[in-house]
């Protein structure tokens, strides 16, 4: 068996302005970034140790995996992890999409169908452990919509019930024996302090007059 660690990207800006991202890029923001480290500190508290280190190409996977690794591992950027590719929607209101998942929606706006996105990501996910030895820990970092869909793919063979859940940095732990990739287990980490912190800092600095 081989181990699979998906994992979520951080809150970004477009997240925060509800927006869609797909194949645009939009930054993490600061909250984002404490994500990550708080979610690389949780590896390290369970003695956790990859041996491969993937993202999309896309920068806010990326900054969340370097933040996350501290930087000591090479990170193999990989296009076909790239979340789902909307088309013209792209940097639009979320307000105009439907209710998740998508379907073939995407399609007339020049987006990817869903049937097309999940068969992307499948065959990404699967050639990378493909190529890991046996016995081998992979992190892979990615949007919302690759974990869920991917979680979804595979549902029937996993161990925790109602892996789709929202949460920035979701932890999605699989087995792959070779053939199927079994859920082992979702860690939806607590960020609490973290927005709390936030929100209290922006309201000194308003009360302070810098805006």
């Amino acid at each position: 068996m081989k181990t699979l660690y998906m994992m979520r990207h951080g809150q970004t800006i477009f997240n925060v302005s509800g927006k869609i991202q797909g194949w645009c890029d939009s930054p993490l923001t600061n909250l984002g970034r404490q994500e990550a480290e708080e979610a690389g500190k949780w590896f390290r508290e369970w003695n956790i140790a990859f041996d491969n280190a993937y993202s999309s190409t896309s920068e806010r996977t990326f900054d969340t995996l370097e933040i996350v690794t501290g930087g000591l591992m090479d990170i193999v950027r990989v296009r076909g992890l790239k979340s789902w590719y909307f088309g013209k929607l792209e940097g639009n209101d979320v307000s105009l999409l439907p209710a998740f998942p998508y379907g073939s929606f995407p399609v007339q706006f020049h987006g990817e169908d869903q049937h097309e996105f999940v068969e992307r990501i499948v065959k990404t996910v699967k050639g990378l452990m493909d190529m890991a030895h046996d016995y081998a820990v992979v992190l892979m970092v990615v949007d919302q919509e690759v974990s869920d869909l991917f979680y979804a793919r595979y549902s029937q063979f996993s161990k925790v019930e109602n892996g789709l859940r929202p949460g920035d940095c979701l932890i999605f732990r699989y087995a792959f024996d070779g053939i199927t990739f079994y859920c082992e287990q979702v860690d939806a980490l607590d960020f609490s302090h973290l927005r709390q912190e936030e929100s209290q800092a922006v309201y000194i600095t308003e009360e302070e007059g810098e805006v």
